[in-house]
């Protein structure tokens, strides 16, 4: 940013000709591979950017919950829509029986049970739901384990009435080491357990056309295991710290900044930034201290955070860090930063030239 424009700060600043150039490069990567690229909207979780993707060739939209889905289907003309979570509860199923006469949806089940509730409502309505099994290749959050668990799930979720699983899909999510050679291994890995899930589900008579991976650190990887045909990045419009730490990409490919002021230098080693845990979000970085990386000041740390406070160490005799100095911060992780903020300043020339509403913001439910 332009260090001479007047800027009200925490706020965060996207560069555009960055953030189109990293839609661009994912698109390509996409097609290269022959897989469809479904970008997921919880990183942005603006309407403008999701054209922008939809512009660029991706198929449709992975969204993590269903307020996330409604926001895009109707602000951002998407009519093709994965929600990669769970629908559990009857206020949800209502809300998803009225997402589906607006668009094309797929849910995401990893249980018996949620699969159960879903078919209920859709055999009540009448309507029948596409449905991915959610795969756990190692990640152990979510998902049935690769391999005979999730086939046999597979096959119990394609009896029920309404429902008809078209896909497996997974978060290669553990694929995050620093080391480049730890996450190409540990993604194609999670690949290969996907792909094999899927066939023995096709052993079975179940067509199963959809095999979609899903994580940034392993979208160099993961797509080229033959067989996917599917992937769900998010953080690459933006990346941040802990992507740029993988070695794939530098801080110059990082669209997004939180931009924050000097507001005290109460120590020669202590300088507080008006971004704290408000801002700046919660999450460590497992490959660097602190809780964000300071453009041009790689030796400064922000070492704690408060709500509204950011205590960064810097060198005593660096300059830039007197009360009233800016400072861009590219944060641990980006996506629930953006969460944090209602508008992303999009930056052209280094200068403010637009203002885009995250209308997605909140949506959690």
């Amino acid at each position: 940013m332009d260090p001479t424009e007047v800027l009200d700060t925490p706020c965060i600043a996207v560069d555009e000709a960055i953030l189109r150039q990293n839609i661009a490069e994912m698109a390509a990567l996409a097609a290269g591979h022959g897989v469809n690229l479904r970008p997921h909207m919880k990183t942005h979780k603006t309407p403008h950017i999701a054209r922008l993707q939809l512009a660029a060739g991706a198929v449709g939209a992975t969204c993590a919950k269903l307020g996330e889905a409604e926001i895009f289907v109707d602000q951002a003309g998407i009519d093709d829509v994965l929600l990669a979570y769970p629908v559990v509860g009857e206020p949800k199923l209502r809300r998803l029986l009225d997402l589906m006469e607006r668009a094309r949806v797929t849910v995401a089940v990893d249980s018996v049970a949620a699969a159960t509730g879903l078919s209920a409502a859709m055999a009540a309505a009448g309507r029948t739901l596409d449905l991915y099994i959610e795969v756990n290749t190692g990640q152990d959050r979510a998902g049935a384990s690769a391999g005979e668990e999730a086939v046999a799930l597979a096959l119990a979720v394609d009896r029920l009435p309404g429902a008809r699983v078209v896909g497996v899909m997974t978060h290669e999510g553990h694929a995050g080491a620093s080391d480049p050679a730890v996450i190409a291994g540990t993604a194609r890995n999670a690949g290969a357990a996907l792909v094999n899930t899927a066939a023995k589900i096709r052993d079975h008579g179940i067509e199963l056309p959809h095999v979609s991976v899903g994580s940034t650190p392993s979208s160099w990887y993961t797509p080229a295991v033959a067989g996917v045909t599917e992937m769900r990045p998010g953080t690459y419009v933006f990346y941040d710290n802990s992507i740029f730490r993988h070695g794939r990409i530098g801080p110059d490919r990082c669209a997004a900044r939180v931009v924050a002021t000097v507001v005290s230098r109460p120590a020669a080693g202590r300088a507080i930034i008006d971004a704290g845990s408000k801002a700046l979000a919660m999450d460590p970085s497992s490959s660097h201290p602190g809780y964000g990386y300071i453009v041009g000041h790689p030796a400064a740390t922000i070492a704690r955070i408060s709500e509204e406070h950011g205590v960064v160490l810097p060198p005593p005799e660096e300059p830039g860090f007197a009360v009233g100095d800016r400072v861009e911060v590219i944060p641990n992780h980006i996506c629930p930063a953006v969460n944090l903020t209602d508008e992303l300043l999009i930056a052209r020339d280094g200068r403010v030239a637009d203002r885009w509403p995250v209308a997605a913001r909140g949506k959690v439910r």
